[in-house]
């Protein structure tokens, strides 16, 4: 995993405490390029885009037009139009992106495209735009493999590092996610993660329960006072 630098946790936090700069709330969803072997994770991806669109939500993700991503993107747009999402996708994914996808990146389909260089980048701006957003603003996890697993720790740990106190939500889908609220429980007992910053993962199980939980968010005891602005 690519670390941030001590510049980019910097920039990160001095955001979290400046201004805000969006009103509306700014939700960052991770998730699969894929569709799954059953239509439950799709639907699952449609109905968080309508809660989205019934909360006047910005959706910022990975930028891509295919599975589970693209159903979220394409559905918002469908409703709220295409300044209600931003895709932030590597120059090197964009290739991956055209050759699987039959609609490519077509702003009036998936909403306005930036391109990055990296992998970080693309990880940083969406924070950034999250933590800028109006109350409601976070960090929702629908079901993926490495790289939404690897985004979703991340943004985990920069929230019990004191980087960002924005909400950090699992959509369940199905069981998707058992697993990992079962390590979660494991690495509690074990003494690995203290069970004070065990709530900064929030479960939910339905799209309705994703955007509660956004909203309601209380922010975890066991987070670390950490000031990121120091030179």
């Amino acid at each position: 995993m690519n670390e941030p630098t001590a510049h980019g946790h910097q920039s990160l936090s001095e955001h979290l405490n400046g201004t805000k700069t969006n009103t509306r709330p700014v939700v960052c969803v991770f998730c699969g390029a894929s569709d799954g072997t059953t239509d439950v994770h799709l639907k699952a991806a449609e109905e968080l885009a309508h809660k989205l669109h019934d909360a006047n939500a910005k959706l910022v993700y990975g930028g891509g037009n295919t599975g589970i991503m693209g159903m979220v993107a394409r559905t918002l747009v469908s409703l709220s139009g295409p300044d209600s999402v931003h895709g932030v996708i590597p120059h090197e994914l964009v290739k991956h992106e055209m050759k699987r996808s039959k609609g490519g990146l077509d702003e009036n389909v998936v909403g306005r495209v930036t391109k990055v260089n990296s992998m970080h980048e693309r990880k940083d701006m969406m924070a950034k735009e999250v933590v800028a957003g109006g109350p409601g603003s976070g960090f929702v996890a629908l079901s993926g493999g490495f790289g939404t697993l690897e985004e979703l720790a991340e943004v985990t740990t920069w929230n019990q590092l004191g980087i960002h106190d924005r909400p950090v939500v699992v959509f369940n889908v199905d069981g998707y996610w058992d697993g990992l609220f079962q390590w979660l429980r494991t690495a509690v007992k074990a003494g690995f993660v203290n069970e004070d910053s065990a709530p900064i993962m929030a479960e939910a199980k339905t799209a309705d329960e994703a955007m509660k939980a956004l909203q309601g968010y209380v922010s975890a005891k066991g987070r670390f006072d950490l000031d990121w602005e120091k030179k």
